[in-house]
């Protein structure tokens, strides 16, 4: 018989029991705040505005995060996390280059489009925390910069693969490319003004088109047809 397959011992079974049941309850707990968040903003989340959505005590829920800036900052993880399932993951399946940039853009815009009725951590978090130093502010700022460290990763690889001016500032094309974003959040969500979502793809195209390899440029260029297995680029 294997250590592996050696049975728990009574009180090492309850342990692991407890321990796991305590994980679940704190998920729910994020889940139920991450909620919150997107309605009231990170600065609207308190201990007992949580206890009282997830009908626990006050103490039950503090016992999970010991702070309310814990809370916040649990909140910024998991939203960051299913900001990159959402988006970053399902585009490593395309071609490096032009239809890997696409695939990001395109999910970014999918999630983008939800969130305009629900709100979006990244930006309310950067109208609440932008002037004041500190882990929640950090936590955010992180989350942004990772995001776009893998956007401007595939612009790079864009260029590489002849899809996009040998000369093209990556951190411009970022710049141009998130600020659709937030471009389409003012307009759509605070103006209310239509047709945003289809101005915000037709701004993308035309960033694409001013940053475009010229035909003969691509047709030399390396093409990498094979999909990236993982997240990481090498």
């Amino acid at each position: 018989m294997s250590v592996t397959s050696l049975p728990l011992k009574p009180g090492r079974a309850r342990e692991g029991k407890a321990l796991q049941k305590g994980q679940q309850t704190k998920a729910a707990i994020v889940d139920a705040a991450l909620g919150l968040a997107t309605q009231i903003g990170l600065e609207g989340l308190s201990i007992g505005a949580l206890a009282e959505v997830t009908q626990m005590s006050k103490s039950g829920v503090f016992a999970h995060f010991g702070s309310r800036e814990e809370l916040q900052i649990s909140v910024v993880r998991e939203y960051h996390r299913r900001f990159e399932d959402e988006v970053f993951y399902p585009a490593m399946s395309e071609t490096r280059g032009l239809p890997r940039l696409r695939a990001m853009f395109a999910n970014w815009m999918k999630r983008t489009s939800v969130e305009l009725d629900s709100g979006c951590i990244y930006i309310s978090g950067a109208v609440e925390f932008d002037d004041r130093p500190g882990p929640v502010r950090d936590a955010l700022a992180w989350s942004v910069q990772t995001w776009h460290s893998a956007m401007k990763r595939a612009i790079t690889l864009a260029k590489q693969q002849g899809h996009l001016q040998s000369d093209v500032d990556e951190e411009q094309m970022l710049f141009e490319i998130h600020g659709l974003i937030l471009a389409l959040h003012y307009e759509a969500r605070f103006l209310k003004n239509p047709g945003s979502i289809a101005r915000a793809n037709a701004g993308f195209e035309n960033i694409l088109q001013r940053y475009g390899a010229s035909p003969a440029a691509a047709a030399r260029s390396p093409r990498t047809t094979r999909p990236a297995k993982t997240a990481k680029e090498s």
